[in-house]
């Protein structure tokens, strides 16, 4: 019997969370920041105050554009190589999380500043390792410009990557940058559009607010028919109620309104349902992603995207530790069991610690064997004639045999038993002899092996030419055509060095 999936929700809370949902909708609405948003909206029968930017959702009109949801897409690598299914179904491993740090033993406080050739390591680690289908740009490269971020990303991926990436929604300039340099590299925008290689990450700011920078993104992304992950980010008790069902019913307005408008924009483009929701921490006001309140929302947003159809999106591997210790292993392990057995059919957050505020490579291929043994869980216990062994346990009995000499035992050890390659069995003596290390040390071992004999698809040179070229458009803009090309001069932009706001 395969392993049963986790629920938090009855049948009837469900429909009373969606029900709830859908009257708040329509009788508070959500505020959309974005003009050209309100607008569109407003065309299908939305109705919108644009003194408030606050818009109502008839229930039919939601109803309507969650028709045109797909329930399943397929995302591809950069040189087509590589591809794989998200559907309701399945269930699939990723990164996410956006590190401005990573571990560094080296150093007193053993981290660092983030730069571009760490970027480039987290990609070409994640393109060796068997579980984790894509990376996105978790490692912050703070070395670099912020407006060009998004550039040497892309660029990084196409070298050194056969798996899909993801970005944010930084805005229409950046995301359309992003389609056209992935465009580049695939051979041209149609190809893009039919075979999607970018995910996005659209965040409603909660409580009940649609960003005008990020749903300039999203417009982006769903003309292109790129996945987006809609992923509400609310603290329990500080953005939204403290109660689970209460913030859950915020999350699912956050959602629910935004993936109708990125229907409204393009029909049928691909969307997960997504969170990054958690708990508020009592005592410190911080978010806490490594809670147990984190895996039963997680779980909770896992039953809503299954009764809507639609591929859901969660973190699993988070922790509020910052080191390796035991708190480190407890929480990504929870987080990834609960994400796990409830279904998320997209979990992320792989190679992080710190609220995911910090990266460790070592941890990238810890967490892919922790996948692993999450995958042999899925399995369960296996019930059958042969695996019964019924005349096995007679002969031990009656004719004086032990298990290690049987054929049964050799044929069925591989099938049933999952050796891990990290984690150490050997005795304390072994051990000692074999250099005491812990897994951190094995790990890093195995980060130095893939960096020595990892070889990314490369580009041409015709596609580095085509780069350059569009690099100098890049690299030219200033803040204030930042402002102008997202309709901004009106907002207050914060002043970003090195990819940190000031």
């Amino acid at each position: 019997m395969k392993m049963n999936k986790l629920e938090v929700l009855e049948k009837d809370e469900i429909e009373l969370i969606h029900g709830e949902s859908l009257k708040l909708l329509e009788k508070v609405g959500i505020k959309v920041e974005s003009e050209e948003a309100r607008n569109l909206l407003k065309e299908n029968g939305a109705i919108v105050d644009n003194s408030t930017y606050f818009v109502k959702f008839p229930e039919e009109l939601i109803a309507e554009q969650l028709k045109h949801v797909p329930n399943k897409f397929t995302l591809w690598g950069s040189d087509g190589s590589f591809n794989f299914e998200v559907n309701t179904k399945s269930v699939n491993f990723a990164t996410v999380g956006t590190p401005v740090k990573i571990y560094d033993p080296t150093k007193k406080k053993e981290v660092r500043k983030t730069v571009l050739e760490d970027t480039i390591k987290q990609i070409r680690i994640v393109d060796t390792l068997k579980n984790i289908m894509c990376s996105h740009v978790d490692v912050w490269p703070n070395d670099v410009p912020y407006l060009e971020l998004h550039y040497h990303a892309i660029k990084a991926w196409a070298t050194h990557s056969t798996k899909p990436y993801g970005l944010g929604c930084l805005g229409r300039v950046a995301s359309q940058d992003m389609m056209n340099l992935t465009s580049i590299v695939v051979g041209g925008e149609e190809e893009l559009k039919k075979k999607p290689r970018l995910i996005g990450f659209f965040n409603p700011v909660s409580p009940l607010t649609l960003n005008k920078l990020q749903l300039n993104g999203l417009f982006v992304f769903a003309k292109h028919k790129q996945p987006t992950i809609i992923a509400p980010a609310a603290s329990a008790g500080a953005t939204a109620p403290v109660t689970l069902a209460g913030l859950l019913i915020q999350s699912n307005m956050e959602t629910l309104s935004s993936i109708t408008l990125a229907q409204l924009i393009n029909p049928s483009c691909p969307v997960f349902y997504s969170t990054m929701n958690a708990p508020m921490d009592p005592p410190t006001g911080n978010v806490a992603w490594g809670s147990i309140e984190t895996g039963l929302i997680t779980i909770g947003a896992a039953q809503l995207a299954a009764y809507y159809n639609i591929p859901s999106r969660g973190p699993g591997l988070v922790t509020e530790s910052k080191c390796f210790d035991i708190q480190n292993g407890f929480e990504r392990f929870m987080t990834l069991f609960c994400s796990a057995n409830a279904g998320i059919n997209y979990i992320t957050c792989a190679g992080t610690y710190e609220s995911s505020l910090a990266e460790a490579l070592e941890l990238l291929v810890i967490d892919d064997e922790l996948i692993d043994i999450v995958k042999r869980g899925f399995n369960g216990i296996r019930v059958d004639e042969e695996s019964i062994a019924i005349n096995e346990i007679t002969k031990v009995a009656l004719e004086n045999k032990n298990y290690l000499m049987l054929r049964h035992t050799a044929k069925n050890t591989r099938k049933e038993l999952f050796v891990p390659k990290l984690a150490d069995r050997d005795r304390r003596g072994i051990w000692q002899r074999n250099g005491a290390k812990d897994i951190i040390e094995r790990a890093r071992e195995k980060v130095d092996k893939i960096l020595e004999t990892q070889k990314g698809p490369g580009v041409s040179e015709e596609i580095e030419v085509k780069f350059q070229k569009y690099f100098k458009i890049i690299s030219s803009r200033s803040y204030d055509d930042f402002r102008k090309g997202e309709d901004m001069d009106d907002v207050t932009v914060p002043k970003i060095v090195n990819g940190l706001e000031d």
